[in-house]
């Protein structure tokens, strides 16, 4: 009788590392699919990896299908960080949603340095070595 509580943890077990291997591959088409996507319309994915935000049942023809949301960051210029989100069913996404790489870059402050001439060039000076 003492196998069969044994029998359970180890097939609870096997079913966690089946699910883990499984949400794993998922991740990995994932991060293919918005690389993908990125290159198609313009943008860097940034860190190169994507991140699971939510889990949901969709019904697709009448059936329930489990459909997994996943965010990401690109950038559109360089020096921005935009988010974007992709959800799968299985295999394929399903829906994408990016910023639109012609929005301009965010505004920089261009107000000239305090020390700035009139004719808004800075003399160059030789830096002085200091030993620590």
């Amino acid at each position: 009788m003492s196998q069969m509580p044994d029998l359970i943890a180890l097939l609870a077990l096997a079913a966690v590392a089946g699910l883990w291997l499984k949400s794993s591959r998922a991740r990995e088409r994932a991060v293919d699919e918005a690389r993908r996507q990125c290159m198609q319309h313009g943008l860097q994915l940034l860190d190169e990896t994507v991140g699971l935000r939510s889990v949901r049942l969709r019904r697709v023809a009448g059936r329930r299908r489990l459909e997994l949301g996943y965010a990401f960051e690109v950038s559109a210029h360089g020096d921005d960080r935009l988010d974007g989100r992709l959800w799968m069913q299985g295999d394929r996404m399903v829906s994408l949603s990016l910023p639109s790489p012609s929005e301009p870059p965010p505004e920089r402050d261009e107000s000239p340095p305090p020390q700035a001439r009139k004719d808004n060039v800075i003399p160059l000076r030789p830096r002085r070595r200091t030993e620590h």
